[in-house]
């Protein structure tokens, strides 16, 4: 066992609760500046910081920033120079009308981190617009002896397989399978395995900061409520040897050299903070009487846009929930949208889908593209004896965007992509009735 392994053991975290709450938490008792932000002498001798994920400007319920009172500033680093990845970012295919699957990426033989395992499967659009989204799928068997930061968008990941630690400025988070975590744009942070290895997925929110839907009429409760989401408590590493700091801009990457810490924050204030949450605890609200409703009353999180109701992108989670509706085909119905749907697994079956869509696996469904539930699961739907039904031990999820998703170069040619996808609706047969029979 090596030292990080024993640490990791050791460490017990601990969290704070809430989303977008103006959060306050100190490494050591009286770091914090009291009654200002930026006085002339921090406690501590610290250096006072503000990290900012949004405009100035913006109005105040948007407005996300952090101060971070750290012993050496952000501002003390040598010059970026550009470095290369061979699929992140990758560069992307035309623009395909083709609905696509893909079978699970492998985990490497070779020694890779969370860094160089990611790959970039999509994007829909350019990494110097302020909208879009692009999809990566990471895998990894080693923990990073790295910082990495991203200046083009937010990060949601999503782990599939294998725990991660994640190291932030702001304090350290573990997330499973089964759980998500989000970084704000530009914060600085390393993943550390806790298993042999690790596979999942990440969005890349290069719109509006992700934020819990509106209610309506589902009223003050229901699906993600804001008191299960965990920020990490101030936690600090005085660090005096060499680290090498990446970061993404502009859709390329570039690293430094630094002679300390990144993570080097003794104590902090803030709503601009990295958070996870357990997906097991979505209130999952469905039909009591007949027909399904529209997917997004399973949306966890929301990155909207200047148009009232149309996404830059929702996270959608289809998880552990009871089909109850009477006289109802009971699977997501045969459909079209004016969205695109990039689908992920991360445990059991997708409810629509009777084989072919793995844990780890993706689909990406295009605007306007025909789509619904595979052959044998529309047989069964048929067929089904209506009772009360539990959907238990399964865990899908959806990126939502209002953009067109373009498959990566990588993503259009690699061995996981399944050229015989359209085939699981190929058993689709005609049950019509017509007026003489």
């Amino acid at each position: 066992m090596n030292a990080i392994d024993q640490r990791q053991k050791a460490d017990a975290l601990s969290y704070l609760s809430g989303f977008g709450n103006e959060f306050a938490s100190e490494a050591l008792s009286g770091a914090l500046p009291r009654g200002q932000n930026s006085p002339q002498h921090v406690p501590f001798g610290l250096y006072a910081e503000q990290f900012s994920a949004t405009a100035f400007t913006v109005p105040r319920r948007d407005a996300r920033r952090t101060w971070l009172y750290r012993i050496l500033p952000s501002a003390r680093h040598g010059r970026f120079e550009a470095m290369t990845h061979p699929y992140f970012p990758g560069n992307l295919a035309a623009p395909n009308p083709n609905r696509m699957r893909w079978d699970p990426l492998p985990i490497p033989d070779a020694a890779t981190d969370f860094l160089d395992g990611l790959i970039t499967m999509g994007a829909n659009g350019e990494p110097t617009s302020p909208s879009g989204v692009s999809i990566h799928i990471y895998v990894a068997n080693r923990s990073m002896q790295r910082a990495f930061f991203d200046a083009d968008g937010e990060l949601l990941l999503v782990p599939q397989a294998g725990r991660l630690r994640l190291v932030t400025e702001c304090g350290r988070l573990d997330i499973a399978p089964g759980e998500i975590a989000i970084i704000p744009r530009g914060m600085k942070f390393r993943t550390e395995l806790l298993d042999p290895h690790a596979r999942g997925y990440v969005c890349e929110n290069h719109g509006s900061p992700l934020r819990l839907p509106d209610l309506g009429p589902i009223g003050s409760n229901g699906l993600a409520n804001p008191r299960d989401f965990l920020a990490p408590s101030a936690w600090f590493e005085e660090d005096k040897g060499e680290i090498e700091l990446v970061q993404k801009f502009q859709g390329t990457l570039w690293k430094t050299t630094l002679d300390h810490s990144p993570f080097d924050v003794v104590a902090w204030h803030g709503n601009a903070v990295p958070c996870k949450y357990d997906l097991a605890s979505f209130n999952a609200i469905g039909t009591v009487s007949f027909d399904h409703p529209d997917p997004s009353i399973f949306t966890v999180l929301t990155s909207p846009t200047a148009i009232p109701g149309i996404a830059n992108v929702d996270f959608v989670i289809f998880p552990p929930r009871w089909m109850v509706a009477e006289h109802t085909f009971r699977p997501p119905w045969f459909h079209r949208n004016v969205m695109n749907e990039c689908m992920g697994l991360v445990h059991g079956e997708y409810d629509a889908k009777a084989g072919g869509f793995s844990p780890g696996g993706l689909s990406l469904h295009a605007c306007m593209s025909a789509h619904g539930p595979d052959a044998l699961s529309t047989e069964r739907a048929i067929a089904a004896e209506l009772a009360p039904h539990k959907i238990d031990n399964t865990l899908a999820f959806m990126f939502e965007t209002s953009l067109v998703i373009r498959p990566s170069e990588f993503a259009a040619s690699c061995e996981q992509f399944q050229n015989d996808y359209d085939q699981c609706w190929a058993g689709l047969r005609s049950t019509f009735k017509g007026a003489s029979q």
